[in-house]
């Protein structure tokens, strides 16, 4: 596996590496110490898998906030989606800005997201599944959010959006009283 640091400082896109012979493959996704390397030496306490069905479907931009931050590892293993993070730590040299990626399953990469960042996807295929690692258990009533579209973020979403759930479309647009997450 390749770690690769995105635009957005402690924020990683890894690239796998499958071992092929004529029975298949075989790759690592995660290595104890390789994760050491860019700082995570915790554990990962939850594991989640979402499908999404319609191409051009927006999920996001989701967060917990402290001390229940978590990071999280995501990968897609159906499909094709632009994943997306922000920056939303309080002092962070690149706080407020996005970084947009294509994960898909016949191209397997992850994106390692740390504390503090919000995080979406748009699925540019139909029947997307996505698997999540997490380092902190759901806590919903440390649950935040950022609407997708939000201006002072600008995400160039590559698609119309076609499916956006009631909750997202409802999240709140950042304000100039909102600092950042102190993580």
């Amino acid at each position: 596996m390749t770690l690769t640091e995105t635009p957005l400082a402690g924020a990683y896109l890894i690239t796998l590496s499958p071992r092929q012979d004529s029975r298949g493959w075989f790759m690592r996704t995660y290595d104890q110490a390789t994760f050491a390397s860019i700082g995570f030496t915790g554990q990962w306490v939850q594991m989640n898998h979402s499908l999404t069905h319609q191409l051009g479907a927006v999920r996001g931009m989701h967060f917990q906030h402290p001390p229940h931050a978590e990071v999280k590892l995501v990968r897609c293993v159906a499909g094709r989606v632009f994943d997306v993070i922000v920056d939303l730590r309080a002092g962070s040299s690149t706080f407020g800005r996005w970084f947009g990626t294509e994960l898909q399953a016949d191209q397997p990469s992850m994106l390692y997201i740390p504390q503090g960042f919000a995080h979406g996807f748009q699925t540019l295929t139909t029947d997307c599944q996505l698997i999540y690692c997490h380092s902190h258990p759901y806590t919903p009533d440390y649950e935040g959010a950022v609407r997708y579209n939000d201006p002072r973020i600008s995400i160039d979403w590559p698609l119309p959006i076609t499916d956006l759930s009631d909750r997202d479309a409802a999240h709140p647009y950042l304000d100039d009283s909102f600092v950042g997450l102190t993580v």
